[in-house]
């Protein structure tokens, strides 16, 4: 096995008050194979996105190791945090974040300009995205125009944009009713199969842990098991 994600023994306290703090994560680790489809599941205060944030290089960890792509990242700072997280790994949130005064093509597109590409390569890159993930006939509409399906669409082309190693996804249908969770579920496995991108999705639904290849399965702060 080729692992995107190796994390080891992490923790991870945040404090609440004087003498008030909670233990999110208490040493977890676990391996994630180039080219999975990954869901993490457990109860509300489990860990899972903690566990992923810090994958991510969103967060970081008390103690403990995390390597992404083949180097450890968990001691970063600076430019080369800001790097990685913008061009290997892309996030796909519950909310979707799009930024309402901009088209669907502005919102993915700038990703990739702050990424450092051209204003046109930007562009290019997004509308053969968006016809990806099916929109090509609603690039130029605002989010407030789109459904919360086509809205997490855009959000999916967004997080591909700058070709990532791997896309972060934390309840990324929590938003959405049944049917069109298991279109916007079908859409990422359709790129993960196509494309080799590796996926990475928190989710209490068990319907999408369904669709993956494994599921990790978090408790109290640890990684309790995994399943294929």
């Amino acid at each position: 096995m080729d692992p995107i994600v190796t994390v080891a023994g992490l923790t991870k306290r945040y404090r609440l008050g004087k003498d008030n703090y909670v233990d999110a994560l208490r040493g977890a680790s676990l391996e994630i194979a180039r080219g999975e489809m990954v869901a993490i599941m457990g109860p509300s205060g489990s860990g899972k996105s903690t566990l992923m944030h810090i994958a991510g290089c969103l967060d970081r960890p008390d103690s403990g190791e995390v390597h992404l792509n083949g180097r450890r990242v968990d001691q970063l700072r600076g430019r080369a945090l800001t790097t990685v997280r913008g061009r290997e790994v892309g996030f796909i949130f519950q909310g979707f974040n799009l930024i309402p005064t901009m088209t669907a093509l502005e919102n993915v597109a700038l990703a990739a300009e702050y990424a450092g590409a051209s204003r046109r390569d930007a562009a290019d890159k997004a509308r053969s995205l968006l016809e990806l993930v099916g929109l090509a006939d609603r690039m130029r509409h605002a989010p407030t125009e789109l459904s919360g399906g086509q809205q997490q669409r855009v959000a999916i082309a967004r997080a591909l944009v700058n070709d990532p190693a791997i896309v972060m996804g934390d309840e990324p249908t929590g938003d959405l009713d049944t049917a069109t969770s298991a279109e916007i579920v079908g859409v990422m496995r359709e790129i993960n199969t196509e494309r080799g991108t590796t996926f990475v999705l928190v989710t209490h639904n068990p319907e999408v842990a369904e669709v993956c290849d494994r599921t990790i399965h978090m408790r109290d702060g640890i990684v309790e098991a995994v399943t294929a």
